[in-house]
């Protein structure tokens, strides 16, 4: 079995923000799998098995707790399922990583994802894989804590559907190839739009017949 946990904050208050972006993902993962949701001590969790039948059994699971406790509700389903730590994806919103970048990693240092901290605390361990879905750092004059607690804008509903959607497709890759083939897919992944084209300057008007100086108005 693998696991995959989406992070995130629960309630309503924090649908659509974007620290539940980890959520979104294994939602879709879900919803392309026929995933049927339930209580599992501090997490909501669904069995899907993935690919051709048998298929890849994964446990999908978006931990109830909030973001900061996400070790208690995922540590205890690693040691029921008797989980070694490579079997475990962490799907995770990026500061670090412009909006329309996505990326895969075999662990290392939580980079101030709380949610990452809380796993590697109670999982006594930081290698397991992450799937990072950039964000972007805040702008001019926010706090990183109102950042990633406000709401995607209706401009960018386009490229995190794209995102969402490529995520679930990582995942999947993860889940049934390992994680060298979802990083050499996916790792270049980059939806960031193209720079708007720097306007020419334009020529200088040609002299006036007679060699006069046209002026300027």
């Amino acid at each position: 079995m693998k696991l995959v946990v989406g992070l995130g904050n629960p309630g309503s208050r924090y649908e659509r923000t974007r620290h539940n972006v980890g959520w979104l993902v294994v939602e879709e993962v879900g919803r392309r799998w026929g995933a049927t949701w339930r209580a599992q001590g501090d997490a909501h969790v669904a069995e899907v098995r993935l690919g051709p039948a048998p298929g890849t059994k994964v446990l999908l699971v978006k931990p109830q707790t909030f973001m900061n406790a996400s070790g208690k509700a995922v540590a205890p389903l690693v040691a029921f399922y008797k989980l070694e730590p490579g079997a475990l994806l962490a799907v995770q919103d990026d500061l670090d990583s412009p909006f329309g970048l996505l990326r895969l990693r075999q662990g290392g240092r939580h980079g101030g994802q709380n949610g990452v901290r809380d796993l590697i605390r109670a999982l006594g361990t930081e290698v397991f894989p992450r799937l990072k879905i950039g964000i972007s750092r805040p702008p001019v004059g926010w706090e990183v804590s109102d950042w990633v607690l406000s709401k995607w804008r209706e401009e960018e509903t386009g490229t995190l559907e794209q995102l969402v959607r490529l995520g679930a497709d990582a995942v999947e890759v993860w889940a049934q190839e390992g994680l060298a083939a979802a990083q050499g897919r996916f790792n270049g992944t980059d939806l960031r739009p193209p720079p708007a084209p720097v306007a020419e300057r334009p020529a200088a008007p040609e002299p006036a017949p007679g060699g006069s100086d046209p002026g300027v108005s």
